[in-house]
């Protein structure tokens, strides 16, 4: 999907402008002068996907770095940003390192930090109360609750880990570092997850 935004591209010009005239002085390199110039004479572009990524029991760390180069290449995108989400509260996105010992010291700390078998209030099911306008009323959504997984521990750690990462596009290519890779945490598997990814910049 492409459209032109007329008055994106003019603040972006103005701000340009000022800051050049006035002398300010922002530690901006050549090759970002030039990134935001070529920025200025293209057209705005967005491109959105999901990825889909059965999991494996417990929690478990996934690698979707090679997903979000293809993504990216696909869209054309040559200066913007890439946003990549979680769509469940119990799924984490997280920039690290994908390394073996690395991911069984991750699943350790954080289940250290929030232990699956504290008396957390939201695992006692059957005090949860159902929404007003749920199908069937209250006793459809009793036969719903007890098929609800035990997993307070799995959305704390999800909040501490984070859900979304937005990693710049320079030149076509994402702009992290060698060692970073793009990972799916899921804490309460085995499931079918869904990450949206939506990338925001110019052609």
């Amino acid at each position: 999907m492409m459209v032109v935004l007329p008055t994106l591209l003019v603040a972006l010009q103005l701000t340009s402008s000022l800051a050049f005239s006035t002398g300010a002085r922002f530690g901006t390199s050549t090759r970002s002068r030039d990134a935001l110039s070529s920025l200025q004479m293209s057209k705005f572009m967005t491109h959105y996907e999901e990825i889909q990524l059965d999991t494996n029991h417990g929690m478990s760390v996934y690698d979707i770095t090679p997903q979000i180069e293809d993504i990216v290449a696909k869209s054309g995108c040559k200066e913007g940003t890439v946003t990549v989400l979680s769509k469940h509260s119990t799924v984490s996105v997280s920039i690290n390192e994908m390394e073996g010992r690395l991911v069984d010291d991750i699943r350790q700390y954080f289940l250290n930090l929030a232990p699956p078998n504290l008396p957390y209030l939201h695992n006692d099911l059957d005090y949860r109360v159902g929404p007003d306008d749920w199908p069937g009323g209250d006793e459809a959504w009793r036969e719903f609750r007890r098929t609800q997984p035990v997993n307070t521990h799995s959305h704390l750690i999800a909040m501490m880990l984070g859900t979304s990462e937005c990693i710049p596009i320079s030149g076509g290519d994402m702009k992290k570092g060698k060692y970073q890779s793009i990972l799916v945490v899921d804490i309460d598997g085995p499931k079918s997850r869904g990450i949206a990814v939506q990338i925001t910049g110019g052609k």
